[in-house]
């Protein structure tokens, strides 16, 4: 008994022609279709293709050049920064201009590389101006080491009950002054600046005046004074304070007195540009 099963054939492939809502590029605008092949060359064979060498093509034309992409660079580490956000920010449209006042190193991000480059290492107490000292609470209690130095003045910038009281320096002929500041970015430093520039201005403005400006560890809070001090007084830029110091002291300050410093730079340059 034969079954007979049904053979199933293969369809011819049929080719696709251009039908309603097909694209192709002769429907084209006439700016956007496709540029035509160049000519052959007389006597070049057909069914080959024919180049351009390479010496007679035109250069591409570069999409940014250098200076704008170090300027894109730059505007986008600022954004960052102030945005205070993790997220990048993107830019549109062309390259903003900088403020007049703006100066590339002026946001957080930049100052804190600034101040993880060069000399990281430091004493229990160096010289970073002339009778200027920054210490830690260490050199502060040694009666011995100040002495030596020949400390007249100290400005304690982590002054408590338990850390540094004027009492402590009775006999020694030393003046003291005590800013009881926290070592936290909510901290506001900015309302000692000024008290403490002008302590620190008096004693260098004494015959052999010489002054310790210490907290725990001589990085943070006492540098946010000694920087405000040349900031007010000798009227240092931020980036220039913080590089004058950092030729004799690793320094870093955290976050939130950065920020006061640049608010203080800023008002002193719009002061001087006024």
């Amino acid at each position: 008994m034969l079954i007979r099963q049904p053979v199933c054939q293969a369809r011819p492939r049929r080719r696709r022609s251009h039908g309603r809502g097909a694209a192709c590029a002769c429907d084209a605008p006439p700016g956007l279709r496709p540029a035509p092949p160049p000519e052959l060359p007389p006597g070049h064979p057909p069914g080959l293709t024919w180049r351009t060498p390479r010496a007679a093509r035109p250069p591409a034309a570069s999409k940014m050049c250098p200076g704008n992409w170090l300027w894109a660079s730059v505007t986008f580490m600022a954004r960052f920064s102030r945005s205070g956000s993790r997220s990048p920010v993107r830019v549109r449209g062309a390259l903003e201009e900088p403020p007049a006042v703006q100066h590339p190193f002026l946001n957080v991000f930049e100052l804190e590389r600034l101040l993880y480059t060069g000399k990281t290492a430091c004493n229990h107490a160096d010289e970073v101006w002339p009778g200027l000292y920054l210490g830690d609470q260490e050199i502060a209690s040694n009666h011995r080491e100040l002495r030596r130095l020949g400390i007249t003045h100290v400005l304690n910038a982590s002054h408590s009950r338990w850390r540094g009281t004027p009492e402590a320096y009775e006999g020694l002929g030393i003046r003291y002054l005590g800013v009881e500041a926290h070592d936290s970015p909510a901290f506001d430093m900015s309302v000692h600046f000024q008290a403490a520039a002008d302590f620190i201005h008096r004693a260098l403005s004494q015959p052999g005046g010489r002054i310790l400006v210490h907290c725990a560890v001589g990085v943070s809070r006492s540098a946010t004074l000694v920087l405000a001090y040349l900031m007010l007084y000798h009227r240092l830029t931020l980036v220039e304070a913080i590089k004058k110091v950092k030729d004799h002291r690793g320094i870093i300050p955290n976050r939130g007195f950065l920020r006061q410093l640049l608010a203080l730079d800023r008002r002193l340059r719009q002061g001087l540009e006024a």
